[in-house]
């Protein structure tokens, strides 16, 4: 969040975040439970020009530039010898700590990873493997539709609906390289995208707010209380309420639950046509129109619930 605050450009905010884990390292529980569980981040960051994979260990971190293709990463450290930018300090660290002799090519990913992994970083590695080789399949003619099947996809566990938890709000992005035209973001706003609606969205002055995502506050949050998360509150929102609801109708009755999904996949598919006259240029709609875009689509979503 806060290198979209403080960046204009992919490579600027990989400076950011850099800064920041350096001056104040990382950490931070991931659950909103008293048992810790916490990791340390991996990063995509893409604008019209580049990409770049930032990858990190505590305060220590490597990138690597991506000048064409595409790349996937998945709750690992990914990044081998190809390494554009390092913390000044990355491989000396790996020498005092016997990780490496200094002979040889270095290896971020085999340097920094542990020697035991534990059962939930093996089931990353298969994801990774299997994100790498959809991507491939679909080299040189990758849409955002292609994004979309990926991160719907169940069989390599990208996306989760068991386990404990599902698959949080997923999101794909179309960024032109003419600066002449808009960046479209599509998100999901729910849970478990095989069963979720990705909507778009258009930075634009004026933007209408859609209080239907906007999780509550709490005068009395237990994230904010010393000690952390000793009780729950119930933070979804209300178009997340009605896709659980949802969710439950398609398990419980199929045959109802499949046309309510066809009819959120051709709101989807309304949405995708959209963007696409949107970045060809043959729809000019009006600013208005851009800044109440997502909350149209989240609207019409919600009705469909009904």
């Amino acid at each position: 969040r806060l290198a979209l605050e403080r960046s204009r450009s992919a490579h600027e905010a990989v400076r950011v975040i850099a800064a920041l884990l350096e001056r104040h390292g990382q950490g931070g529980r991931c659950k909103e439970e008293p048992a810790p569980f916490c990791y340390h981040n991996t990063f995509l960051l893409a604008d019209r020009a580049e990409a770049w994979v930032l990858e990190t260990a505590g305060p220590y971190w490597a990138a690597q530039r991506i000048a064409e293709g595409s790349r996937n990463i998945s709750n690992q450290l990914s990044i081998g010898t190809d390494i554009t930018a390092e913390h000044a300090g990355l491989r000396q660290r790996a020498r005092s700590q016997g990780w490496w002799s200094g002979d040889g090519e270095f290896s971020f990913a085999e340097v920094f990873s542990l020697e035991q992994q534990p059962v939930r970083m093996e089931a990353a590695k298969a994801r990774y493997r299997a994100g790498r080789e959809l991507l491939r399949q679909h080299a040189g003619r990758i849409t955002a539709e292609t994004f979309m099947g990926i991160l719907r996809d169940k069989a390599s566990g990208i996306c989760v609906d068991s386990e404990g938890f599902r698959t949080a709000g997923s999101m794909v992005s179309v960024l032109p390289r003419d600066p002449a035209l808009p960046c479209v973001h599509f998100f999901t706003a729910t849970p478990d995208p095989s069963r979720s609606v990705f909507k778009p969205f258009v930075f634009v002055d004026g933007l209408k707010p859609a209080p239907q995502v906007m999780s509550p506050s709490f005068a009395d949050d237990p994230a904010k209380k010393i000690p952390r998360f000793q009780s729950k509150v119930d933070r979804r929102h209300q178009l997340y309420r009605q896709h659980e609801a949802a969710l439950a109708l398609m398990e419980s009755d199929p045959e109802q639950g499949q046309k309510l999904q066809e009819t959120l996949r051709a709101l989807e598919r309304q949405g995708l046509e959209a963007a696409r006259a949107l970045l060809a240029g043959t729809l000019a709609p009006a600013p208005e129109e851009l800044a109440e875009l997502f909350f149209d689509c989240v609207d019409a979503e919600m009705k469909f619930y009904k």
